[in-house]
């Protein structure tokens, strides 16, 4: 695979797992607010457990291999170091039950973790721009 097309998997796959965590954090962010609307206007399994935990996998899954990948070209632990406590949080916000008792703190852990996880995709981006940069000049 050439350079160029690495480069440009790389950046689609940080900006869809951005994209995907900060649905993730706006979905948690809103939900307390959006319980008693949302099975008045047929939308009730965005409430759901298991969707929760879809976004948690694909949040896990993109991350981890995106990050991963962009480490191994900009040599730098700062995306790393957001990443892995926002995907902590989200894993915690889904399995640990006694979370899920208080909808705000179960929201507010997982907004935490979903935004930690997009800012973290953010950083990888622009490590990888800048490693790129320093390449090419």
């Amino acid at each position: 695979m050439s350079v160029v097309m690495e480069h440009r998997y790389r950046v689609l796959l940080d900006r869809l797992g951005a994209t995907g965590s900060f649905l993730c954090a706006v979905h948690c962010a809103l939900l307390p607010l959006l319980i008693a609307i949302l099975p008045s206007i047929g939308v009730a399994t965005w409430l759901s457990e298991d969707a929760e935990e879809w976004f948690v996998i694909f949040a896990s899954l993109v991350g981890l291999f995106s990050v991963v990948w962009g480490y191994r070209r900009h040599r730098e632990v700062r995306a790393l170091g957001l990443l892995l406590p926002g995907l902590a949080a989200l894993w915690f916000g889904v399995l640990y039950p006694p979370l899920h008792a208080s909808a705000v703190l179960h929201a507010l852990v997982m907004t935490l973790g979903g935004t930690l996880v997009a800012l973290a995709h953010l950083a990888n981006l622009r490590l990888t721009h800048l490693a790129s940069a320093a390449d090419a000049g």
